[in-house]
């Protein structure tokens, strides 16, 4: 069966860039993509991914909010946040299991995802 990623940007760039870089991997399926936190919650509830690629800045909700409430309605799901930022804002990465630099993506995300996987 396999791994079920949810990518959510509300910059389309950057979930097409992610969704390609992903692809690659047979042993995962990108189920779905969202645009911000609302729109998160929703696919979460619906496709009950694995994983959760998640931005941190997001219009409706951020990713910190999102993360929350991921949290109560599917608390197993992973979470990884991805952000622009080279090193967590001073929120740090609470309410995640992650946290990827955008900047790094090419050399962290997967190894990422993997990682929480296998925990």
């Amino acid at each position: 069966m396999a791994v079920r990623l949810l990518v959510v940007d509300d910059n389309e760039m950057v979930r097409t860039g992610v969704r390609m870089f992903l692809y690659s991997r047979p042993e995962w399926e990108i189920c779905g993509e969202a645009e911000n936190g609302a729109d998160a919650l929703a696919k979460v509830r619906e496709l009950r991914p694995n994983v959760v690629i998640l931005d941190l800045n997001m219009p409706v909700m951020n990713g910190y909010q999102t993360a929350d409430r991921i949290r109560e309605i599917a608390p197993s799901t992973k979470i990884i946040f991805f952000s622009i930022h080279d090193t967590p804002p001073t929120g740090g990465w609470a309410g995640a299991d992650a946290f990827v630099s955008k900047s790094y993506a090419a050399r962290d995300l997967a190894r990422t995802v993997n990682r929480l996987l296998e925990a």
